[in-house]
């Protein structure tokens, strides 16, 4: 996070979130503070009451991981002001999405052209999923994958292990990293091939390579076409 998150988390009246993204922050946040913690898909109600709470003159922080505006609570909260007709300010806050956090560790794989995509068919239909890898694979340009796999939803992964070895080359480099910029991080590159046989869930982001993504002592990197010798 940014420290003008930091400074906000600490000087808000009221901080709402998913209970497990509360618990990352719960050292920031002011003792006297309001927290209100909730379940996966509970997320409009969440939205409603930090719009109420602010709308009672509280400086309300709507906590989301990563970025807020990518696979976030930004576009909800903005909804549901917009639906309220509240007058209360909103700003949004950027962080540091999980894309941007695993390609740091994994080296630099996303110096190029990248599609983030997300597995979760919660919101999205799986024929749409499966037809963005698709056009993704066939661009030839890196994809990062989100909510890849979780113990009762594992079609999403496999259908598009399958997508991408019909376009991409098996010995395509492919970064896996989970708990990216938490307690527990962990990081592997492995190639394509090989996806399926690596342990991954919903706090694993995957980061596959291009044609121009290569190892460079022990990373990953995709040639952005510079001249070295020069």
């Amino acid at each position: 996070m940014t420290q003008k998150v930091r400074t906000v988390l600490e000087e808000a009246d009221v901080v709402v979130g998913y209970g497990t993204y509360i618990k990352l922050v719960q050292d920031i946040v002011c003792k006297d503070a309001e927290i209100i913690s909730g379940t996966m898909g509970k997320e409009v109600e969440r939205a409603k009451i930090a719009v109420m709470r602010a709308n009672e003159n509280n400086k309300v922080v709507m906590v989301s991981s990563g970025d807020p505006g990518v696979y976030g609570m930004a576009g909800i909260v903005l909804e549901v002001a917009a639906q309220e007709k509240t007058t209360v300010p909103i700003e949004i806050l950027p962080g540091i999405t999980a894309a941007s956090a695993a390609s740091a560790i994994l080296g630099a794989p996303l110096i190029s052209d990248f599609a983030v995509i997300s597995l979760s068919d919660l919101l999205t239909p799986l024929e749409k999923i499966e037809k963005r890898i698709e056009l993704a694979s066939q661009a030839d340009v890196s994809i990062v994958l989100y909510n890849p796999q979780s113990q009762g939803r594992i079609e999403p992964l496999t259908k598009a292990y399958e997508i991408m070895m019909k376009h991409i080359k098996p010995d395509t480099l492919v970064g896996i990293v989970r708990q990216a910029g938490r307690e527990g991080q962990t990081a592997k590159i492995t190639i394509l091939q090989n996806l399926l046989n690596e342990e991954i869930d919903m706090v694993t982001t995957i980061v596959i390579g291009n044609s121009a993504t290569k190892l460079v002592n022990g990373k990953m990197v995709t040639a952005r076409g510079y001249d070295l010798t020069t």
